[in-house]
């Protein structure tokens, strides 16, 4: 996500902040290179003349020149613009106050708003809600199926009939919803390659007839300016309440993310960051626009930690590290939940400051050495999980042959796995993290869950509020 842009305003970044005093020349020319990397990231033109306007406006104010540290407060200015781009804040969904809550999801076909549906239809069934799931998309081959399959899938109800009339469709469901109890209705609608009037009529037929909640437009990230002159054209004619953009995890420029609020004027509430159901976040600017800066992003990591563990599964976890039981069973375990939170490397920019090291490109984590490290540890006796000192040279290459690695592989896991037990011990009793060389955050989840995580992210959030 933002890879390309993200990398090329770091490199900005750096000469900035080499520099002990900032003069309006250097401000100037980190602005022209600011405006070619926007431009390149396929950022609406528009956009990028109103947000250089705001920062150069800034920039070469007292703001920065009277500054103890010129070069932070520069890029303090750019982080304050880039979130206010996105919306400044996060804009969730808004429920009804009289059940149900009515959201109407609209885009082109294969922008992927029935899997949309689905994810989000999840994410507020683990809320406590009652969703029901609406089949509207009577046109495209297997759309019904697909939403069908879905339901099935998480556990959620389905309404669809042999009507080819989506608007009785929507407005059986209704019924449906208001008689059984479901506080959620998610209605997927059709979609076709491009716009065309027959297709907009119908859409605006069906917000008549239904009133929804909100009317959500998906919108495929990878398409950049094409995504953004798209929901310009749906917000004239059905008021859009908000965007969903899909397929940012693929996403290397972000021109999408960064212009589809200014030139709309709603807000990005969620963004797809893969195919897979739990891949579905809300859209939290000031977060992004730090991601986009290699500050990293804290909360959204222990958001993340804090789904994927179990709280009591922490608590006695971190009951076996006090008392040095940690073993290579508990290893795996964490392996696996980790595995669950995404990509290593992804993570790992999460971290501040690692997505701003030149040097991550060429140490990014290999996932294979999961894969690896997950065979080595099965091929062990449970004996030897437990007490891992009894692996002896016999032992050692019984384990390398039986998980398909080397003994030198072996050896360099038990090293650094003793090496992880000495500094889990450390972080438990209030030390520093570290994570161990070579061990791609290993203990990293675990560790920021059963820290308080929720306690962190609260001091967090009242920091950045002092900030503004």
């Amino acid at each position: 996500m933002f890879d390309t842009l993200s990398e090329k305003l770091n490199s900005i970044i750096r000469n900035v902040t080499g520099k002990g005093k900032l003069s309006d020349e250097n401000v100037r020319e980190a602005l022209k290179e600011v405006k070619m990397a926007l431009l390149e990231a396929d950022v609406n033109y528009k956009v990028v003349r109103s947000f250089l306007e705001k920062v150069k406006e800034r920039s070469l104010g007292a703001e920065v020149h009277q500054s103890l540290n010129p070069g932070q407060q520069f890029i303090k200015i750019v982080q304050d613009e880039l979130t206010d781009l996105m919306g400044a804040t996060d804009s969730r969904i808004q429920l009804a106050s009289t059940p149900p809550t009515v959201i109407m999801v609209v885009g082109l076909q294969g922008s992927g708003k029935t899997t949309t549906i689905g994810k989000m239809a999840r994410i507020y069934k683990r809320k406590g809600h009652r969703p029901l799931m609406v089949a509207a998309d009577v046109y495209r081959p297997a759309a019904i199926r697909q939403i069908q399959v879905l339901g099935e899938q998480l556990g959620i109800p389905v309404y669809s009939t042999e009507s080819r009339d989506p608007v009785s469709i929507c407005d059986e469901a209704m019924t449906k919803a208001r008689s059984e109890g479901f506080d959620l209705v998610l209605m997927d609608t059709a979609g076709r390659l491009h716009i065309d009037e027959t297709l907009m009529e119908e859409l605006s037929r069906i917000k008549a007839k239904v009133s929804p909640h909100e009317i959500l437009f998906v919108a495929d990230a990878m398409t950049g300016q094409d995504a953004v002159n798209i929901s310009q054209r749906f917000n004239e004619v059905l008021d859009i309440s908000g965007v969903i953009l899909t397929k940012l995890d693929g996403d290397a420029r972000g021109g999408a993310a960064l212009s589809i609020r200014y030139v709309t004027g709603k807000p990005i509430k969620f963004v797809g960051m893969g195919e897979k159901m739990d891949q579905l976040e809300v859209f939290h600017p000031d977060r992004v626009a730090s991601r986009i800066l290699g500050m990293g992003d804290l909360l959204t990591l222990i958001e993340k930690a804090e789904a994927t563990f179990d709280e009591k599964q922490a608590a006695r976890l971190e009951r076996k590290i006090r008392k040095e039981q940690f073993t290579l069973d508990d290893f795996r375990d964490q392996l696996r939940n980790i595995k669950k939170m995404g990509s290593l490397e992804s993570l790992m920019k999460m971290i501040p400051g690692m997505g701003r090291l030149p040097e991550l490109s060429a140490a990014r984590p290999d996932e294979k050495e999961l894969v690896k490290i997950e065979a080595m540890i099965g091929s062990m006796t449970p004996e030897e999980r437990q007490r891992h000192q009894i692996i002896n040279g016999s032992r050692r290459k019984r384990i390398a042959r039986g998980s398909g690695t080397t003994v030198q592989d072996l050896n360099r896991l038990l090293q650094q796995f003793s090496q992880m037990q000495k500094m889990m011990k450390m972080f438990a009793k209030g030390g520093a993290p570290a994570f161990p060389g070579g061990m791609p955050g290993m203990g990293m989840g675990n560790s920021l869950a059963m820290s308080g995580g929720g306690r962190f992210r609260k001091k967090l959030k009242k920091k950045r509020k002092i900030r503004r």
